[in-house]
Order: C-alpha cells, then sequence, then structure tokens
C-alpha cells in the first residue's frame, strides 16, 4: 500500500511539471513502451488519458470529415481495448443501458447466418456499420473515471462552431464549399442531414448551458452562450434545415422545456410551440421551400421516371411499402443481416421510375431492423433506446440531460432515417451516450468518507482517474484507486468554470 501511495504522490508531483514537448514526446513513448514495473502506474494513466484525447479529436472531426472520423475511430477503440478494465465492464454490461447494445450486436452477428442468399461481403459489411454500438459499455466504464467530460462537450461544440461560420460563408459564397451538392446551400462538408443533425444538438445544448448560466447569476455568460445557441438556429431556420428536424427539433425543445421549466410554464411552452414553428414558416423561405417540396413529392407517381434530384418523400413511402411486404414473408427472424438491398433488388425487377430503385436502407431503422432480424430485432433495438432513456430519466444532472437529448434525437430522426447503421449519427449516439452515462455514472457511484480510505491517503492520489461529487467526499474508481472528489459541479455542464469537474493538478 505504502509503495502505492508512493507512485501515486511521483504521478501527481508530474502532473505540476510545465507542459513541454519534449516531455510530452516522453508520456507519448512512456504509454507505448512501459508495461511493466515500477512506471506502469503512471502509463496506465497516461494511456487513459490518452483515449479521452482520442475521442476528443474524435469528436472535433467528426463534423467534418469521415475518412479522419475513421482514422481517430480506430485508434480510439484500441485505446480502449488497451486500457479497458475487466471488472468495470462485467458490471457494465448487467446494467441493461450496456447489455442492449451488446445483445443487439451479436444479433447482427447472428443474422449472418440465415441471410444464406447474400454475399458475406455484405453481411459483414452490415456488421461493421452497427459495430460501433459494441463500444457503449466500454466508453460507459471509463467515463465513469475521466475529467475532461466538458472538455469534451466543449471540443464538439467548438467545432460545430467553426463549421457553422463556415456554413454561412458558404452560403453567401458557394464556390468556397468542399463539397458542392444539388440543393444543399450552406453545407460546405459532408452532408444537409448531419449538419442540421449536429446543429440542432448543439443548439439545445446550448440553450440549456445559457439557462443554467442566467439561474447562476452569470448574465454575460447566459447572453454570450444564448447568442451562440441563437446563431445554430438562425442557420437551421435560414440556411438549410433536414427536413427530419421537423420531429426531433419541437420533441427536443420540448425536453428543454421539461427540465427548466415549471409546470405553468411547460404547459404554455407546449401550446406557444406550435405557434412558433408556424411563425417560423412565415418568415423562413428555407422552411417554406421545404414544406411545399414535401407535399409536391408526395404527388409523384410510383412509375414516374427518376432525375438528379430524387423525390425524397415519394421515394420513403415507396421503401416503406415494399419493406412491409419483406417483413411479412418473414416476421420473426427476418431474412438476416445484409439482406435488404438484394431484397430491394429483386423487388425492382422490371419496375420502372421510384419502384425500380434498389437501397441497402429504407429509411426507417425499425423497419430495417423488421426486415434483417424480425419482431425480435424490432424489439432488441427498442429495448436498448429504452434502456438509455431510463438510464438519463433516473437522474437530474446536466450530463443526464444531454444524454437524454442525444437518445432522444436518434429514436426521433430514425424515424424517416436508419440512424444505428449511418456513420456520423452513430458515432454521435455512442459518443453522447458513453460520454453522459459515465460521467453522471460517476456522480452517482461516489461515495462517503466513512465508505472510503482515509482522506490524508485519497489527497496523493493526484495519478488516479477522478469522479465528481461532494466537496470533500471521497471516491474510488473501477480500478480500486481511492482519491479526492471536487466541489459539486456538473462534469458536461458548459456553463461552470474550467476547474472540469476535477482537481487542479489534473488541469492537463
Amino acid at each position: 500500500m505504502a509503495g502505492q501511495v508512493q507512485v501515486k504522490v511521483v504521478g501527481a508531483a508530474a502532473e505540476n511539471v510545465p507542459r513541454t514537448a519534449g516531455r510530452y514526446a516522453k508520456e507519448i513513448a512512456m504509454a507505448f513502451t512501459v508495461w511493466r514495473g515500477p512506471g506502469k502506474p503512471l502509463a496506465d494513466h497516461l494511456r487513459l488519458r490518452n483515449v479521452d484525447y482520442l475521442a476528443a479529436c474524435l469528436l472535433i472531426v467528426l463534423p467534418w470529415s469521415s475518412t479522419a472520423t475513421s482514422i481517430f475511430g480506430a485508434a480510439m477503440v484500441i485505446g480502449l481495448l488497451v486500457t479497458a478494465d475487466p471488472v468495470g465492464l462485467l458490471n457494465s454490461v448487467r446494467r441493461p443501458a450496456g447489455a442492449m447494445p451488446i445483445v443487439l450486436i451479436l444479433l447482427v452477428a447472428a443474422g449472418t447466418l440465415w441471410a444464406t442468399d447474400v454475399p458475406w461481403l455484405e453481411r459483414l459489411s452490415a456488421v461493421e456499420k452497427m459495430s460501433k454500438l459494441a463500444l457503449l459499455p466500454f466508453l460507459l466504464v471509463h467515463f465513469q473515471g475521466s475529467p475532461r467530460a466538458r472538455m469534451l462537450m466543449a471540443a464538439f461544440i467548438s467545432s460545430n462552431v467553426v463549421l457553422l461560420a463556415y456554413s454561412f460563408i458558404v452560403a453567401t459564397f458557394p464556390t468556397l464549399s468542399m463539397v458542392v451538392r444539388l440543393n444543399q446551400s450552406g453545407v460546405p462538408v459532408r452532408n444537409y442531414i448531419d449538419q442540421t443533425q449536429g446543429f440542432t444538438f448543439c443548439a439545445v445544448i446550448l440553450a440549456g448551458g445559457a439557462i443554467e448560466a442566467w439561474m447562476s447569476n452569470r448574465s454575460k455568460d447566459a447572453v454570450a452562450i444564448g447568442a451562440l445557441s441563437g446563431l445554430f438556429l438562425l442557420n437551421l431556420i435560414f440556411v438549410s434545415l433536414a427536413r427530419t428536424a421537423f420531429i426531433y427539433g419541437p420533441l427536443m425543445i420540448a425536453i428543454l422545456m421539461a427540465r427548466y421549466c415549471t409546470g405553468r410554464a411547460a404547459l404554455l411552452g407546449m401550446l406557444v410551440l406550435p405557434v412558433a414553428m408556424v411563425g417560423l414558416w412565415q418568415i423562413s423561405p428555407n422552411i417554406q421551400t421545404k414544406v411545399r417540396t414535401t407535399f409536391a413529392e408526395l404527388n409523384v407517381r410510383s412509375d414516374a421516371p427518376v432525375g438528379e434530384q430524387q423525390p425524397s418523400a415519394a421515394v420513403r413511402l415507396e421503401f416503406w411499402r415494399k419493406s412491409v411486404g419483406f417483413v411479412e414473408s418473414a416476421p420473426i427472424l427476418g431474412h438476416g443481416t445484409g439482406s435488404i438491398r438484394r431484397l430491394f433488388e429483386n423487388a425492382a425487377v422490371g419496375k420502372t421510375g421510384i419502384e425500380a430503385l434498389a437501397v441497402s436502407n429504407p429509411h426507417s431503422q425499425t423497419l430495417a431492423a423488421a426486415i434483417q432480424w424480425g419482431i425480435l430485432g424490432v424489439l432488441i433495438v427498442w429495448m436498448m433506446w429504452i434502456a438509455h432513456l431510463g438510464l438519463f430519466l433516473s437522474n437530474t444532472s446536466f450530463a443526464a440531460w444531454v444524454g437524454m437529448l442525444a437518445t432522444a434525437q436518434n429514436i426521433a430522426s430514425s424515424v424517416f432515417n436508419s440512424h444505428l447503421v449511418d456513420s456520423y449519427e452513430l458515432w454521435l449516439y455512442v459518443l453522447a451516450v458513453g460520454i453522459a452515462g459515465g460521467a453522471m455514472m460517476s456522480r452517482r457511484h461516489a461515495v462517503r468518507p466513512s465508505e472510503g480510505a482515509a482522506e490524508g491517503a485519497s489527497n496523493t492520489a493526484g495519478l488516479t482517474r477522478r469522479t465528481w461529487g461532494r466537496a470533500g467526499h471521497l471516491g474510488g474508481d473501477n480500478r480500486g484507486n481511492v482519491h479526492t472528489i471536487s466541489p459539486a459541479k456538473d462534469s458536461l455542464d458548459p456553463t461552470q468554470g474550467s476547474g472540469c469537474g476535477c482537481d487542479a493538478d489534473r488541469n492537463d
């Protein structure tokens, strides 16, 4: 025990050494080369910290590049596997929030066995697309001990702020856009669905942060954060908006009002919200175009020729009509993983227009699950979503609210899309739920001084991962280390100070 305390003291002292390029290089080398001996505790600490930094890089590049997202995603996966705590993972998968993603992935993998007429490459590709869900138990465990949840949120929002500015610029000067697509003005990278998903998420979180700051008598912070939220909303209203936001946008605003409004105010807000939406339609040419286009597309005949711009509303209805037929032919276990495209190709033989389209995505997550894994797959998908809603409903912290927003947005957007398959939306869901859930549980599982070790010993734990709780309380991380917990701050609240909910010696 004395040796462990001595190593922790050395680690704490090392954290206070000024940062230099040479020291960073030594730390990186140590994280990769030291696996045993007296330096192992410090190397373990550095490996855990590197996972946080890789997650931050992933969140920064997520709004911009699918290639960079894949690179940093793979690096983070390796880091999570190397630093995995078996006991913590076992505890995580015993809870529905950690268990249901694994159950779903096991079903997806098993579904390859009865997709008999589908090439194995297509089956494995379908498994790979959903495999990110398997990271949720790892993330929930890892971020129970990380002091950097707020840093990661700031990284994602900051990256989106830069993209927001770029979006306004290319809306005025389209030639400056990195990607030029038909009828997607103001979308410089990726696509308008991904951009809308991220901007809406940031806008509502920042709105909550502004209210938190106002309630804490920090009016200047509240105005600044609120103005930034307003800029995201302006972009959505006047520059670029995916029609799916008509579904999840009001839902997320309702969740915002439910958190910060009293009973009467919340009820009044619910009544005002439809009126406000009608008002936005009156002043926004962007929203007017989206609504008019939707009604026009619904009148397109299924055998009409398809031009360069597909009538997406009519296309969805055709996909759903065919999907129901596919489900009826195999209702219990479905047609197997990766079977969607093959089914649509067979149904398109001899057809013209919209009826001749063959896709691997029916634009509904529930239907995608039903086609491939039948009623069993639909039940597991919805049990996972409900488990995550239940995880965050049981807590009132800001972190839990952020996780609730991410889950609700994914569920609502999956009505018209398959957002447990699409890369950007799935990464956003997995990271938000994993980070927010871990940060929330770190507060819930903090123990009192009488339940921990002596406070004098705990003060030496600068090396260890920290949790958040009441001032002066002690906690233990999932590796059995004992440490002090900083004064109560919500680890994801963007309005809090720079302490990041951790002790001063961890401001690295």
